[in-house]
């Protein structure tokens, strides 16, 4: 075994259990609460011949719990449930009074919820009036009371975490992940045939990463195989979006990079019904096309958030440490923007835009700052809001606006945090010794950790008191950096570095620095290499 890959597992403490996963040891899912009785109901429906409704969400894991719920019902006997997804700029986020109309005029008599529902009390108590039932599955967290459904399936239930009893393992599942457990349930209930729900799984890790989950324990197991799963997808759509987006490899790059932000794009600009459709199509040709749109939208997505990072820098954004900036963009784009700002400024960020008078906005954050408990604060402020530690969405009238900006930032000042930039900034996880231990083989066993993401991410090497062989720029505007570099001995290795800060592209052959690196596969005229990305680069002392 490649030395640094060694290093790599004893420092992680992960060993064999990780690095090839069993999927026998997937948390029974009948532990997640009211699982029974949503079995119990599904099973009823099936035999009385209920209509049946899926309500998701308009993200990609919404849209992938969709069709991993519709999928799974389908298995099980129901084959005409109907589907319904918000509306990101009619309805908001959540349950919405559209639902209600719907189930009304169509005489619904169970809707099944995913990636939402949670904070829903007041549709559901509408949909309780018209006798029909209703299964939350869901994995926000819980501001109020546990809404009246028949079933509230969500590990972040508060009366769920405090049995603790697998609780740990599974409060970090996506909606996705939420739905397929309860495709697994059924398989476990005699409802869909043993080994059939495996085909779920490309869908549910699609979901769990693009979500940003902790990617361990049940979460590894079901990234683990999904990645499997997609590589041999029946799923015509899947399979175009991967043609389209030039996806040669099925990797985390494949699906954070290229993948996601085309089946979030749907959602974004126009309706989340397309994503939907790409993923649910069984003609070829329908896929294609849908597939080229998908990949229209995330590119005018690309413009028209790039116009507006332009635009806030522009008026600035302020000493507060949260940013809080308002303005008139597309609500898709407005959780993109803030992340952005995030990662550059190192601030929690907010960023709202007009919407009838209104404004709707987006939140993000890092390290102890929680978003979810931020809103709860200055709850009177809002229309709405909620969502997760490091992500959020709001709703507030715009004479409340500054007031907000000042509760926030009050907020955040009480809490007394120190040095949050830490949180952001780029740790080693070995040190390299050896530059020839940066070879074929790391890269080999590197692939065997893949997916990377939350609670596991790709691996940094720090390669100290380096010596600069030679360092050229690159592209037109010469924004792009290429190195080689030697230590000890006659061992080199190439990096590369792209949009380079300006300090790097003045270091020349000579000096000597301290890189903080991941590797990735070079292949040119058929050999492959390891290339090293440049993290982050010091001059030694």
């Amino acid at each position: 075994m490649n030395k640094l890959f060694q290093k790599l597992l004893e420092v992680r403490g992960v060993g064999e259990g990780f690095l090839t996963p069993k999927y026998e040891n997937l948390t029974a899912p009948e532990k997640l609460p009211d699982m029974e009785k949503a079995i119990k109901r599904i099973i009823l429906a099936k035999k009385q011949g209920d209509k049946v409704l899926v309500y998701g969400d308009y993200d990609v894991d919404g849209v992938t719990a969709t069709t991993i719920l519709c999928e799974a019902l389908k298995m099980a006997g129901i084959t005409g449930a109907e589907t319904m997804l918000p509306d990101r700029f009619v309805d908001g986020y959540g349950m919405s009074k559209r639902l209600v109309e719907r189930v009304k005029k169509e005489k619904i008599d169970l809707v099944i919820t995913v990636d939402c529902g949670s904070n829903n009390e007041e549709i559901i108590t509408d949909l309780n009036k018209l006798k029909t039932d209703v299964i939350v599955t869901d994995h926000h967290e819980v501001s109020g009371e546990i809404p009246d459904a028949l079933a509230v399936i969500n590990p972040k239930r508060p009366d769920f975490r405090e049995l603790d009893e697998g609780a740990s393992s599974l409060e970090e599942l996506s909606g996705a992940g939420v739905a397929f457990m309860l495709a697994k349930a059924l398989v476990n209930a005699g409802q869909i045939p043993e080994g059939q729900e495996k085909w779920l799984l490309d869908l549910a890790m699609i979901g769990t990463i693009c979500d940003s989950m902790t990617l361990t324990k049940d979460n590894r197991i079901i990234c683990y195989f999904g990645m499997i799963v997609l590589a041999k997808t029946k799923r015509l759509g899947l399979k175009e979006l991967m043609r389209v987006a030039k996806v040669s490899k099925i990797n985390t790059d494949a699906i954070g990079f290229q993948i996601g932000p085309r089946l979030n794009a749907a959602g974004r600009m126009e309706t989340a019904e397309l994503a939907l459709k790409l993923l649910r199509t069984e003609s070829k040709v329908e896929a294609a096309k849908t597939a080229e749109e998908l990949d229209r939208l995330n590119q005018e997505r690309r413009t028209q958030q790039n116009q507006a990072i332009i635009e806030v820098e522009k008026e600035g954004i302020g000493e507060d440490p949260v940013i809080i900036v308002r303005g008139n963009w597309s609500e898709g784009v407005i959780g993109i923007i803030a992340g952005r700002l995030t990662e550059k400024y190192k601030k929690p960020s907010f960023v709202l835009t007009e919407v009838d008078g209104d404004l709707k906005g987006s939140g993000r954050s890092f390290g102890e700052f929680n978003l979810a408990l931020a809103l709860s604060e200055c709850q009177k402020l809002l229309v709405s809001g909620g969502g997760h530690a490091a992500a959020c969405g709001l709703k507030l009238k715009e004479a409340k606006y500054e007031e907000f900006k000042k509760e926030i930032n009050s907020y955040y000042a009480g809490l007394g945090l120190k040095n949050q930039e830490r949180f952001l900034d780029t740790k080693e996880d070995v040190e390299v010794d050896d530059l020839g231990d940066l070879n074929l083989e790391l890269l080999d066993g590197i692939s065997k950790l893949e997916p990377f993401g939350e609670g596991n991410p790709a691996p940094v090497f720090l390669i100290r008191d380096a010596m600069v062989l030679r360092a050229d720029r690159m592209g037109e505007d010469g924004k792009h950096l290429r190195m080689l570099v030697g230590n000890s001995g006659d061992k080199t290795v190439k990096l590369v570095a792209f949009n380079t800060p300006k300090e790097w592209l003045e270091i020349g052959a000579g000096a000597r620095v301290n890189i903080w690196m991941s590797a990735m596969e070079n292949e040119w005229n058929g050999t492959r290499s390891l290339e090293g990305m440049i993290l982050k680069l010091r001059y030694a002392e």
